[in-house]
C-alpha cells in the first residue's frame, strides 16, 4: 500500500510539472478558497522553481545514461602545409583525414550503472521536493486568505461598534437637549465614537496588507492601469468544526507520509550509490569501438584515397593515482552518514513539529469554545445595560463599558476562529495530509 501510494504521488507530481502557468484573466469579481489554491500550484514561485529543478534533473539523468549507450562520433580535417613537413612519399602540400567511430563501454567496475541509479533516485528525492514545497506553498496561501477573512471579519465588528457608539452619541444628544442629561455625559460619547475609528481604520489597512501579502503567495502579478485599485470580494468565512487528532496516529502519518522524509530517505540511497561510482576507479575501463576511416593517398587526387573500416578494445587502468581514489571515496561514505544524520535530524524535527502543531489545535479549540459563550453572555450585558440606563437606573459608563466589553467578545472569537483554521491547516500539512483541494 505505501509503494502503490508513493507511485500515486509521483505520477500526481510529475503531471504537475508539465503544467504551463495559467494567469488569471484580470482581477475575478468573487475570489474563494479553493479558486486561490488552484491558481498558486501553477503560479507560485517557489512551485515553478521546484519544477524546474525536475527538468534539471531530468537532464542529469539523459546525460548520465549517456554512458551506457553507444557513442557515435565524426571526425575530419584538412591541413595545407610546406612540402618540407610533409609526412608521405612522394611529397605533398596538403593531407587530409574522415573518420566516424562508434564506442561502447564494456566494463567500469559498476561506476555507469551506480551512477545512472544515483540520478534516477536524485530525480525523484526531486519529484518529493516538488510535493514538499506544493504543501508549504498552499499552507501559506490558505494562511493568507484566512488573514483577509480575518480581517474582514474584525472590519464589521468594528463598523458595528462605531455604529452603537453613534447611536449612543445620538441618545446623549437627544437627552441632553431635553435637559435631562449634562454636558458631560455627551461629550463623553463623542470621544468614546472618536476612539472607536482607531481600531477601524487600523482593521481597514491590516485588510489592504493582507491582501497584498495573499497576492505574493499566489504568484498573481498581472496588474493594469484599469484594474489598478479593484479588489474581489473575498468569499468564505472563519467556521468552527471541532475535529480531533490522535498523538501516536499522527505521528505515524507524520513519517510515513511526509514527502521531506521520503525526499532524504532516497537521497541516502542515492549517496550510497554514489560510494560504488567512487570506488569504480579502481578498476580498468574496458570499451570497444569501430568505425570507418578515409586518408590522404599518395597522390592529391581524391579518387587516391584510402579508406576502410576499423574495430577495436581499449582499456585504461589507474594501477596507482597517489590515493585519490581512496579520497573521493571516503568522501562519498562520508556524504551518506551526513545524509542519513540528516534523516534523523528532520524525522525528531517533524515529531515535534506535529506535536507543536497538536497543542496549539488543542488551545485554539478550547479558545473558541469558550469565546461562543462569551460573545452571548456580553451581548446580553448590553441589552441589560441599555434597558437600565433608559429606566435611568445604570449610567452611561455602564453602557460604555458593556459596548467595550461586546467589541472584546466579538474580536476574540472571530480571533480564536481564525487561530483555529489555521492550526487545523497547520496539523495536516504536519501529519503529511495533502490540502483538501488534491485530496479531491
Amino acid at each position: 500500500m505505501k509503494t502503490l501510494r508513493s507511485i500515486t504521488v509521483l505520477l500526481f507530481v510529475t503531471a504537475l510539472i508539465s503544467a504551463q502557468p495559467a494567469p488569471m484573466q484580470g482581477i475575478p469579481e468573487t475570489l474563494d478558497l479553493p479558486t486561490a489554491l488552484r491558481f498558486a500550484v501553477e503560479n507560485n514561485f517557489s512551485i515553478r522553481q521546484a519544477r524546474e529543478r525536475i527538468k534539471q534533473q531530468e537532464g542529469v539523468v539523459v546525460e548520465v545514461k549517456a554512458r551506457a549507450i553507444p557513442n557515435v562520433s565524426a571526425a575530419g580535417s584538412y591541413q595545407l602545409n610546406d612540402e618540407t613537413l610533409s609526412q608521405t612519399f612522394p611529397t605533398s602540400d596538403r593531407a587530409w583525414n574522415l573518420s566516424i567511430t562508434a564506442s561502447q563501454t564494456l566494463f567500469s567496475g559498476g561506476g555507469v550503472r551506480s551512477a545512472v541509479k544515483s540520478s534516477e533516485l536524485s530525480r525523484e528525492a526531486a519529484l518529493l521536493e516538488l510535493k514538499a514545497v506544493i504543501n508549504d506553498a498552499l499552507l501559506n496561501v490558505r494562511v493568507k486568505f484566512y488573514d483577509i477573512l480575518l480581517a474582514k471579519e474584525k472590519i464589521k465588528v468594528q463598523e458595528s461598534n462605531a455604529e452603537l457608539l453613534r447611536q449612543q452619541l445620538k441618545n446623549a444628544t437627544d437627552r441632553f437637549d431635553a435637559g435631562t442629561v449634562s454636558a458631560f455625559e455627551k461629550l463623553r460619547a463623542e470621544v468614546a465614537l472618536a476612539n472607536a475609528q482607531v481600531p477601524l481604520i487600523t482593521a481597514r489597512n491590516t485588510h489592504r496588507l493582507a491582501i497584498e501579502a495573499l497576492r505574493q503567495a499566489l504568484g498573481f502579478v498581472t496588474s493594469t492601469s484599469e484594474t489598478l485599485r479593484k479588489v474581489p470580494e473575498f468569499a468564505g468565512t472563519l467556521d468552527f468544526v471541532p475535529v480531533t487528532f490522535e498523538l501516536q496516529a499522527s505521528l505515524d502519518a507524520a513519517r510515513a507520509s511526509r514527502p521531506e522524509l521520503a525526499r532524504l530517505a532516497k537521497l541516502v540511497d542515492a549517496r550510497e550509490t554514489s560510494v560504488t561510482t567512487a570506488k569504480a576507479n579502481r578498476y580498468p575501463g574496458v570499451s570497444a569501438y569501430g568505425g570507418w576511416q578515409l586518408r590522404k593517398g599518395t597522390t592529391d587526387a581524391l579518387g587516391d584515397s584510402r579508406d576502410g573500416w576499423l574495430v577495436g578494445v581499449q582499456s585504461q587502468w589507474n594501477i596507482f593515482d597517489g590515493a585519490a581514489t581512496n579520497g573521493r571515496v571516503a568522501q562519498a561514505r562520508s556524504a551518506v552518514e551526513q545524509s542519513r544524520l540528516g534523516l534523523n535530524e528532520q524525522s525528531f524535527a517533524i515529531d515535534v513539529e506535529v506535536r507543536r502543531a497538536l497543542s496549539s489545535l488543542q488551545e485554539a479549540t478550547e479558545l473558541a469554545e469558550a469565546s461562543q459563550k462569551v460573545v452571548a453572555q456580553a451581548e446580553e450585558s448590553l441589552r441589560l445595560a441599555n434597558a437600565r440606563y433608559g429606566a435611568g437606573t445604570a449610567t452611561q459608563l455602564d453602557v460604555l463599558q458593556s459596548q467595550v466589553d461586546l467589541t472584546t467578545a466579538r474580536t476574540n472569537q472571530i480571533q480564536s476562529f481564525y487561530s483555529y483554521n489555521v492550526a487545523v491547516a497547520q496539523v495536516r500539512k504536519a501529519v503529511g495530509l495533502p490540502d483538501a483541494l488534491l485530496a479531491n
